[in-house]
Formats: C-alpha cells, sequence, structure tokens
C-alpha cells in the first residue's frame, strides 16, 4: 500500500481511519505523526499501551521510501509486523532466528524497494548484508525509529554495545544519498527519567528534537509492595492473590530462567494453566506460549523481563512481581502491560523480609555485574588502538565493545560512520553516568508516599507529584 502524503489533518485522520478504523487520534498521537511526516527529530515518551507504534507506522506508510525500526526484542518485532501484514501492508523484519530463504527474500525487498516498515536489531542493521543494502543511493531511507530507546542506557548483563553506534548511522547514510536528502530520528519510551532522556538524545545525535512527554500515571492500575517473611509466605501471597482474580489473566514476573521454570512447575501441579518464559527457549516455544497466553489458553505465564514488551493483551487484570525488579524504568515498563483496557487492575510486587535473604542477594549480584562490567571495560581501554575498526578490535579485544561504549559515555570517543572509532585524549577523570542504580527502586520499596507519586517525580513529573494522591496505592490506603 502506498499512500499519498496527506494534504491537511483530516486528511490524516481518513488514512489513520482506512487503515486501523480508529476515528480520530488520542494526544499526542496526531501531533507526533505530523512530526514524523515533517521529517523533524523527535523524543516521545508515552505510558506503555499509550499507541506509539502507531505514531511511527502511519507516517511511514504514507510516504514513499523506507522507515528503519530499530527494535530490541524478536517478540516485539514479530507482534508489530505480524499485525501490519495482517492488514497488507509492506512490512518486514530482519533477525538472527530467520531460516536462510527468509533472510535472502527480505533482503530481495529492501533491493526491490516494496518496502515501508523495516524492523530489526540494531546488531542487524550494522550488519555488512543489511548495511550494504541501506547506503545504496537508490534507496531512500525517510526515517530511523529506535523503540523501547529506554535500552540504551542501561547497563549490565542486557547491554547492547551496538546501540551506541547508531548515533553515526545517519551521517554515514546521508553521504551516498543525493543531495537535500534528509533523514529523521525519532526515540519512542514508556520509561526515561531526565538522565536517561539526556543519554538517549547525546547517543542518538538527536537534532533540535521535538519532545513529547506524558506521565506514567495509570488511574485504574493500583500499585502494592507486600512484605513476605519467607519463601513460603511468597508463594502463599501470590496463591492469594491468583485465588482472588477469578481465572482472569495476569503475569508473574521473576528474576531468572530457574525462577521461572520451578515456580511455573509447582502452580502447574496445583491445577494451574500456566508456563515459564524466558529467553533460553526456542523463538518457536515463545511463540507459542505468547499464543497461548493471548487466546487464554494460558491464564497466565511466569516469565522474565525477556516477556513483555510488544506484546499487546488488553484485559491483563493483574501484574505481580515475585521478585522486585532492579530499576524503577523496568517495573514500569512490567506493570504497565496491565489494564490496557481501562478497567480496573492490580499490580503487587512481593518483597522479602528480615527472614529471607534471596532479594538482597539478587540485588548485590546485579550491582556487582554491573560494576564489574565497567571495571572490566576501564582496564581494557588503555590496550585498545586509538583509531580503528570495531569489528576488527572486537575480534582482538574480547569486550572492546563495551569498553568503546563506555569511552564514548565519558566523552572521549567519537564515531566517524557506525564501524570506524577515534579515541580521545582527556586529563580529567570522569565517570560514567548509569542508569543502572538500584537506589530509586529501593527508596520506591520504602517510600510512605503514594506510589504513583513517587514515580511521577522519579520520572521528572515533578511538578504533577506535588502532593499527589491516587487514592488507590498500598500507601493511599493506609
Amino acid at each position: 500500500m502506498n499512500l499519498p502524503r496527506p494534504s491537511s489533518k483530516t486528511d490524516l485522520r481518513s488514512r489513520f481511519k482506512q487503515i486501523w478504523g480508529y476515528d480520530d487520534f488520542r494526544s499526542p498521537q496526531g501531533e507526533i505523526v505530523e512530526t514524523l511526516l515533517s521529517q523533524k527529530d523527535a523524543l516521545i515518551i508515552m505510558p506503555t499501551g499509550g499507541g506509539k507504534s502507531i505514531c511511527f507506522q502511519l507516517p511511514a506508510l504514507m510516504q514513499t521510501g523506507l522507515t528503519l525500526v530499530v527494535s530490541p526484542l524478536v517478540a516485539l518485532m514479530e507482534n508489530q509486523v505480524q499485525e501490519l501484514r495482517q492488514r497488507r501492508l509492506p512490512a518486514a523484519l530482519l533477525h538472527s532466528e530467520l531460516s536462510a530463504p527468509q533472510r535472502k527474500q527480505v533482503l530481495w525487498a529492501i533491493e526491490a524497494q516494496q518496502l515501508r516498515l523495516l524492523y530489526l536489531s540494531p546488531e542487524t542493521l550494522l550488519s555488512a548484508s543489511v548495511w550494504q543494502r541501506l547506503w545504496d543511493p537508490r534507496l531512500q531511507i525517510n526515517g530511523i525509529i529506535l523503540d523501547e530507546a529506554h535500552c540504551l542506557a542501561q547497563w549490565g548483563d542486557t547491554f547492547r554495545p551496538a546501540y551506541y553506534r547508531l548515533g553515526a548511522v545517519r551521517s554515514a547514510l546521508l553521504q551516498h544519498k543525493p543531495a537535500g536528502t534528509r533523514i529523521a530520528i525519532a526515540a519512542f519510551t514508556a520509561t526515561a527519567d531526565p538522565q536517561t532522556q539526556q543519554t538517549i538524545e547525546r547517543v542518538l545525535q538527536l537534532q533540535d528534537p521535538q519532545v513529547f512527554r506524558l506521565n506514567p500515571y495509570r488511574s485504574n492500575l493500583s500499585l502494592t509492595v507486600q512484605t513476605v517473611q519467607t519463601p513460603r509466605g511468597r508463594r502463599d501471597q501470590l496463591l492469594k492473590l491468583i485465588q482472588s482474580q477469578l481465572k482472569q489473566s495476569g503475569l508473574v514476573y521473576v528474576r531468572t530462567r530457574r525462577d521461572s521454570e520451578e515456580l511455573s512447575e509447582w502452580l502447574r501441579q496445583r491445577g494451574y494453566k500456566t508456563a515459564a518464559y524466558h529467553a533460553g527457549l526456542g523463538a518457536s516455544d515463545r511463540r507459542r506460549i505468547e499464543q497461548a497466553w493471548l487466546t487464554d489458553a494460558l491464564q497466565f505465564v511466569v516469565c522474565t523481563c525477556a516477556f513483555g514488551m510488544g506484546v499487546n493483551k488488553a484485559n491483563v487484570r493483574w501484574i505481580v512481581h515475585f521478585h522486585a525488579p532492579f530499576l524503577l524504568s523496568e517495573y514500569v515498563q512490567e506493570i504497565g502491560r496491565a489494564g490496557r483496557d481501562g478497567k480496573p487492575a492490580k499490580a503487587l510486587m512481593l518483597v522479602s523480609g528480615w527472614l529471607d535473604s534471596d532479594d538482597q542477594q539478587r540485588w548485590k549480584f546485579f550491582e556487582t555485574q554491573a560494576r564489574s562490567q565497567q571495571q572490566t571495560a576501564q582496564k581494557l581501554i588503555k590496550k585498545l588502538p586509538q583509531q580503528g575498526n570495531v569489528n576488527e578490535v572486537a575480534k582482538q579485544f574480547k569486550e572492546s565493545t563495551i569498553a568503546l561504549s563506555l569511552l564514548q559515555s565519558l566523552g572521549r570517543l567519537t564515531w566517524s560512520d557506525p564501524f570506524h572509532y577515534t579515541i580521545h585524549a582527556t586529563d580529567s577523570a570522569q565517570t560514567a553516568n548509569s542508569s543502572n542504580s538500584t537506589q530509586p527502586m529501593r527508596d520506591y520499596l520504602k517510600t510512605r508516599e503514594c506510589r504513583w507519586g513517587f514515580l511521577l517525580r522519579a520520572f521528572g513529573f515533578e511538578n504533577e507529584a506535588m502532593s499527589f494522591k491516587c487514592g488507590r496505592c498500598d500507601r493511599c490506603r493506609v
């Protein structure tokens, strides 16, 4: 479907209804669509379930040329592309789990300029076979969308060094495009505190971006943190909530693959329709579990953070964090799975009392791991060539891509293109900003103020947070 660019807001709404069936946009969807159609850079912070994907899908479909959507998870990409294809819209995805014939077919579609939307991971975007096709002067590229942009700022075991090279993509592509070509960059996320926003703008090299910020508050979602004294008490409280929900759909979040498998098995033995979901499963198993949950063949899934982003189910009535997440951004993302239909929903977090040290051990491991990662990178920095090709250097030095990212976060490295870097000497001692501090989450667990008021303040909505009381969280109900 190759739709002409709309000439008015009325025409824009008409196209919107033609494709998705909605009569009008939710604020500020219309303004975001107009911004991207004008090929201006943008930073968009909207709550989970706020309709972010439509904001970049509609402009992409209304223009001749290709829009690249950089996304962190295969499941997220597959769900969005599947919905687009069901509407017979020209979208495709590339990821490491595709078969050789499938990958070849998508690469051919890029060359033939048959696509309007191409979903891919940052690593796939920078792979040789894809990059070779993207810089073809004949291929029109309108924009680069970074979905779930908060992932760019999170260090630790899930850190993706390729994110830090994305800021050099636009200028490198423009060198191979006709004079006057414009490529806009837009970053979308549901959770970005002020520091993360600055990191996103800096790393992506956004140019005078239009910023759209909606606070994360969901009036239909009640938040509760409950202390449990023993592992048995934790399981008892989980069962109590599940039993109170009368077989309604939910999710149970745990920290590790082992936790998901052991807890799901324990719950199945008690007659519940559930399954374990984590990154260690094969693609077919993940899709099967997702589909079973979406169609209510499973009442709930016991999952790690690998589950959730991009999985759209409106009638989720409850979320349980069996273990506390380490980061506030992770927490807000995950509770955002509940109540997307606007009806009342619950989010319960279980935390250890003094008789159970498991939570403290998990937090300590996470903090040690993140600190160790940066310490290793700091030691390696002294061995790296001052200039080089990242792919060649990575063959010689393990963990070099993380070290280069750290240097960039310190302002000591620039990319001439996404593959070639230069390290700059400096006399000043600097430390990297980290979005991985667990202290905000620790403070959230202990706060005496309204849970939602705390979250509003943590994510930079100071005015809205003043004297805020949701009336539904455990603190407001005291």
